[in-house]
């Protein structure tokens, strides 16, 4: 993914937020519009067995979730066991209705013919799972996919705040409420070190950095500065990644 995509992202979810404080529900608004898609709906996930619905868009959204918490099965509660995404581009199929016997006939009885379940989730902290689905069948694009990915990472940063207490009240980049020192330009400049450093996409190379800022209780500002002045170096091999230099 590239670090325009980020930007672009981040605009989309600035116009439905219209200047109110950005939340999830904002994310699934501008998912819906920016990936094409009918609907989206978030559920949180402390196990495969401790979930909750945050967010659905509609009415088909949220009995798709309530679907999978009841019945312990779909494609949300496979994509967040498996840590991946979760690809559904016909769900009135023989192969989905023999995977998930209880779930399938629900989800496609309310209207869902396809479901895209994308794993929320900062390196190894899982969070939950975002669901887009579509009443029609058919696969995502590869820039639908790179699209909802980065609509995915964006709401596992704002799950992050909340967890961190910390909420965004603009709609220009999260950080910058709590921390005027992170400048546009630096955060992104630090992002495409790290990009080259770990050999990841922009979203991930992002994700990083925001998790070390948490991790380590840190202005993410002060972290991008370490980090353009070869100060702090992330390292793939390193758990609270990243390291300083001496």
């Amino acid at each position: 993914m590239t670090g325009d995509r980020v930007v672009r992202v981040w605009a989309q979810i600035g116009q439905q937020s219209r200047g109110a404080p950005i939340s999830v529900a904002h994310v699934c608004d501008a998912a819906v519009a920016g990936v094409d898609v009918d609907g989206a709906g978030v559920t949180v996930m402390v196990s495969p067995t401790v979930r909750d619905t945050m967010h659905a868009t509609d009415r088909v959204a949220g009995e798709l979730e309530e679907w999978q918490l009841a019945f312990g099965q779909g494609p949300c509660v496979d994509a967040f066991a498996a840590g991946g995404p979760v690809l559904v581009m016909d769900l009135d199929s023989p192969d989905y209705w023999a995977r998930w016997p209880a779930f399938t006939p629900a989800a496609v009885d309310s209207g869902a013919r396809a479901v895209f379940a994308l794993p929320l989730q900062v390196g190894a902290i899982r969070l939950g799972v975002l669901d887009l689905y579509r009443t029609r069948p058919g696969p995502l694009s590869p820039h639908e996919l790179a699209d909802a990915l980065a609509f995915a990472a964006t709401a596992s940063m704002l799950l992050l705040d909340e967890a961190a207490g910390t909420q965004p009240d603009t709609a220009e980049l999260a950080w910058q409420r709590d921390d005027p020192t992170a400048h546009q330009a630096q955060v992104h400049q630090a992002t495409g070190m790290i990009l080259a450093q770990l050999g990841i996409n922009a979203e991930a190379a992002f994700a990083r950095l925001r998790a070390y800022a948490y991790a380590h209780d840190r202005r993410l500002g002060d972290v991008a500065r370490e980090v353009v002045e070869r100060r702090l170096r992330f390292e793939p091999d390193a758990p609270s990644g990243g390291h300083d230099e001496k």
